[in-house]
Parts: structure tokens; sequence; C-alpha cells
């Protein structure tokens, strides 16, 4: 599903580093070597249907690469 993160990513965290991310085998093939993180964070996104929802956001991120394979966790609020 295709989405637009409109405005900024906020209450950040870290989930996984290094080992941890299970998919760190995919992620240097795909992309490159780097330090990834898998990160979580709140947004609000407009959706195909064009909806905009507050969502839990979930995406791995290395220095010099930068955020990939976004993916909306959950939904935060009804419409």
């Amino acid at each position: 599903m295709k989405f637009e993160v409109l405005g900024p990513i906020t209450d950040v965290e870290v989930i996984a580093v290094g080992p941890g991310i299970r998919l760190r085998a995919h992620l240097r093939k795909a992309y490159g070597r780097g330090r990834w993180r898998k990160l979580k964070g709140i947004a609000t996104v407009r959706l195909p249907n064009g909806a905009l929802r507050r969502v839990e956001l979930h995406w791995h991120e290395a220095h010099g690469i930068g955020k990939r394979d976004l993916k909306i966790k959950r939904y935060l609020e009804e419409p």
C-alpha cells in the first residue's frame, strides 16, 4: 500500500540495532553496508483513497543511506 508522509515524524524510538535486526542481510544486499537500526515514530499520512490518518510507522535507517522500507504498523485514531 502506497502512502505519503505529511509533516515530520515525531516520538521516534529505536527498536533494534545491528544484530538485533532480523532483516539485516536483506538490508545490506539491497541498500549496502551501514549501521542499520529499526525505528518507530508517529506521523500523519495521506492514504491512496485521500484520507488523512495519524499512524505509527516502522522503518529501517542507516547513516548515509537514510530511511528505507517505511511501513504503517497501526492506525492511532478512528476516522
